[in-house]
């Protein structure tokens, strides 16, 4: 009954949220507690809601203090020379920007931190989406899945948490590995490309003197969420109109001003066309502060180096971090408040929705839904598909790691499944090389922390995000998968 009821909160969850009836948070909070009166443990909602927080209180303070940070760092132009990179190498074309999205997102995860990739990702890249009235989840889609496919790092966590519970040296499994992860985000890079011509031919591009390359042609897919070019089966004012150009210059991009500054909320073409969101490109905002530049590189870059040496628990990295950069940046009180202040919402927003997770995960574990889960997945193998482990094992980590913590797969069913593969002749780690491929979908999970930051960052909805990456995300770890077979890693 448990499982059966650990199945149908997770799917009613993925519903609503897909198809907008309740909002994130809301379901977060509302289903778990809901399940949990039906599962007849009502009386301890309290305490599995308090396990939970307990548990993510860390990462959310982290967030926390991570967004103030690099909120900070784009207020004082530390990434205003990387937007002006690559909008120089990207020549206004949507298909290296999408091909630019997943590069940068790439190489940014080599730090092993999501949220840390995702804040830079999208600081850089979300002007370039808005100014060409592009689609918000191609841009959260390819930065999610080429954060995944990296992930994998062996401090990246995934990795680490294989060679713990199978007591077996975390190199073993990455090393060998590298051939299938490589061809995994030369399959992101593809699939970037894809969407980035398709972005093309919807959108068209401009000039970098604003004029007119190519009439958008007619948007013929609902799935471009978030799209700044309104309702895909033609709202009002959303095929061709006056955009907002590269520069502050006007040219057709496709897509009405009035309805390409907030597709990415609502997906109904409604905005106001304002050129608000674009001030991280201003090159004479107040907040700037250009003789600082090389202070505030040598801090992230110092940052980002702890984070990776672990010389102190991340949350207390970024509390340093965020406060020398407010303090040196902005050394008078008002300014330090104006700062803190413009970036409360996103502050906000993300810690309300890794609280709000932890109700959902608290309960998932708390009420033992979660294990039965796993047991019944296990269960279900087919004897004959014993010799067939390391396989068995990949498949079951997409869903495994999408509908549970990394922590509850890889402590809790991993062993079972190494266990089993052992018994048919299956290596212990060719059982753990095959338990990473589900990464890049996991990275999208609505138990990752980091999604939030992603969705939040980038202002869609996580339902839009959901409903256009999972089957791009499952295709990507397919690819790992088939990779590692082909290559007689797994």
């Amino acid at each position: 009954m448990l499982t059966i009821l650990g199945f149908a909160m997770i799917a009613t969850f993925l519903v609503l949220i897909m198809m907008k009836k309740m909002s994130p948070i809301a379901a977060l909070v509302l289903i778990p507690a809901l399940f949990c009166v039906i599962v007849g443990k009502g009386a301890h909602l309290g305490d599995y809601v308090i396990d939970g927080v307990s548990s993510l209180a860390p990462t959310a303070a982290m967030l926390m203090f991570a967004i103030v940070y690099f909120g900070v760092m784009i207020d004082v132009g530390l990434f205003d020379p990387i937007v002006r990179a690559i909008l120089k190498f990207c020549k206004a074309d949507p298909m290296r920007i999408v091909v630019g999205t997943a590069l940068l997102a790439a190489i940014v995860s080599l730090d092993g931190d999501g949220s840390t990739t995702f804040m830079i990702t999208v600081s850089a890249m979300y002007p370039l989406y808005k100014r060409l009235k592009m689609s918000l989840v191609v841009m959260t889609g390819v930065a999610a899945m080429a954060n995944g496919v990296m992930n994998t790092l062996p401090w990246g966590g995934p990795t680490a948490r294989a060679a713990t519970a199978l007591k077996v040296d975390a190199t073993d499994i990455f090393v060998p590995m590298i051939p299938a992860l490589a061809v995994g985000l030369v399959a992101v890079v593809v699939l970037a490309y894809v969407l980035g011509l398709r972005e093309r031919r919807r959108v068209g591009t401009l000039s970098l003197d604003g004029a007119p390359v190519r009439e958008p042609e007619p948007e013929s897919e609902t799935v471009l969420v978030g799209a700044g070019a309104g309702v895909a089966s033609g709202g009002s004012g959303a095929r061709a109109g006056a955009g907002v150009g590269v520069g502050g210059a006007r040219g057709v991009v496709g897509g009405s001003g009035e309805a390409g500054d907030r597709g990415a909320e609502s997906g109904d073409g409604s905005g106001d066309g304002s050129d608000d969101d674009f001030k991280g490109l201003d090159p004479n905002r107040p907040t700037l502060r250009p003789k600082l530049y090389w202070f505030n590189a040598l801090l992230t870059v110092a940052l980002l180096t702890a984070m990776i040496m672990e010389l102190l628990p991340i949350p207390v990295l970024f509390l340093i971090g965020a406060a020398l950069a407010l303090t040196v940046n902005f050394p008078h009180i008002p300014d330090q408040k104006a700062r803190i202040a413009a970036h409360a919402d996103n502050v906000l927003n993300v810690s309300g929705m890794v609280f709000a997770a932890a109700v959902f995960t608290g309960v998932l574990t708390g009420t033992g839904m979660v294990d039965h889960m796993a047991n019944w997945l296990v269960d279900t193998i087919p004897d004959g598909m014993g010799p067939q482990m390391g396989l068995v094992t990949g498949l079951l980590s997409l869903p495994l790691t999408y509908f549970m913590s990394n922590d509850g797969f890889y402590f809790g069913v991993l062993p079972v499944l190494a266990e089993a593969g052992q018994a048919h002749g299956v290596s212990t780690l060719e059982i753990a090389r095959a338990s990473i491929v589900g990464q890049p979908l996991h990275m999208s999970s609505p138990l990752v922390p980091a999604v939030y930051v992603l969705v939040g960052m980038a202002k869609v909805e996580f339902g839009d995000h959901t409903r256009f990456v999972v089957k791009w995300a499952v295709l990507t770890s397919l690819v790992i998968l088939a990779a590692g077979i082909l290559f007689g890693i797994i």
